[in-house]
């Protein structure tokens, strides 16, 4: 599918364009970009906590150009994508409207307190402490730093002698997820619209959106795609993932109208071709978010019972299914 080997660090796309890619990409592994044109820069997302984004903003000082950087913007509201914008808090931070109405909702403490409260929290906090309380330092974010410059739909912005189209997609994986577009150089980062061979998770949906954000994407013809989590790829992967999901509303339909509980649908429908991708325990919150459109008054499962169950499958079901 493409030549982009998935190797931790910097990625040289081309032409001032280049990702910054974390495996395994699985929970909080999460991707960047930078853009560098004319002595000016845009950073695509920071992420998890300090000691990586301080990291990777040194490896893009190596590059030429990148060792200031004048614009960030936040692609969405988790903390893999944004919890790192203290460290260049100096720069003009931009997001949706929505996403940082959504990033407000955040409480970095909580995070950082994992280690010590997980057990309090029953299955949910064995497995957040399991997925990301365990690997990653949350210190050095007591408070958010958030956007100071909002939009809404989409804006262009030129840095140096490039535009780069920003397009919210969502509501999709979240509240508000927006892509970074640079039609000339037909480079495109996608934030979370796009995990590349892992399973991605709806926290909003409907599945609908995401679906349409795919064909959006494909639409555009990029011929290199940054996701936000998995190695750099090409538009193939985006046509994969709106397969998965054109597979999940099939099967879950059926299931859905023989009368069949959504916690024992996500166990019984086939994953086929996508068994070798990461985090196969998200189906159980995508069936939900299906059968939540399909019956409004289907009991709530917010994340912490999502959390839960994803941890009850995991255990389950294993890592083939």
């Amino acid at each position: 599918m493409s030549k982009w080997p998935f190797r931790q660090g910097v990625h040289d796309i081309g032409n001032g364009l280049y990702g910054y890619v974390q495996p395994d990409g699985t929970w909080g592994w999460s991707n960047a970009g930078l853009v560098v044109s004319a002595g000016e820069t845009l950073l695509v997302d920071t992420l998890m906590s300090v000691p990586l984004t301080r990291t990777m903003l040194d490896d893009f000082a190596k590059v030429d150009g990148g060792g200031r950087i004048d614009r960030v913007m936040n692609t969405h509201a988790n903390p893999d994508h944004f919890f790192g914008n203290g460290l260049v808090a100096d720069a003009e931070i931009i997001a949706t409207k929505k996403t940082r109405e959504e990033m407000i909702d955040f409480d970095p403490r909580a995070l950082a307190r994992l280690s010590a409260d997980w057990e309090q929290m029953g299955e949910a906090g064995e497995f957040l402490f399991e997925t990301m309380g365990r690997k990653f330092d949350f210190s050095g974010v007591d408070e958010l730093t958030l956007p100071d410059r909002t939009f809404e739909e989409s804006l262009t912005l030129n840095i140096g002698e490039k535009t780069v189209e920003l397009h919210d997609l969502g509501p999709a994986h979240t509240m508000s997820d927006t892509i970074a577009w640079v039609p000339e150089d037909k480079v495109v980062f996608t934030g979370d619209l796009l995990f590349n061979e892992g399973h991605p998770i709806i926290w909003t949906g409907p599945m609908s959106n995401w679906i349409a954000a795919c064909e959006f994407i494909e639409a555009l013809q990029p011929e290199v795609v940054v996701p936000g989590h998995g190695p750099i790829c090409d538009v193939s992967a985006v046509t994969n993932m709106r397969g998965y999901f054109e597979h999940l509303v099939a099967e879950a339909r059926g299931r859905f109208d023989a009368g069949m509980a959504w916690r024992e649908a996500a166990r019984d429908i086939p994953m086929k071709e996508y068994t070798h991708w990461t985090d196969p325990e998200r189906v159980v919150a995508n069936v939900y978010s299906l059968f939540k459109q399909w019956d409004p008054k289907l009991e709530p499962a917010p994340p912490p019972m999502l959390f839960a169950e994803m941890n009850r499958y995991q255990k389950e079901c294993g890592h083939a299914h």
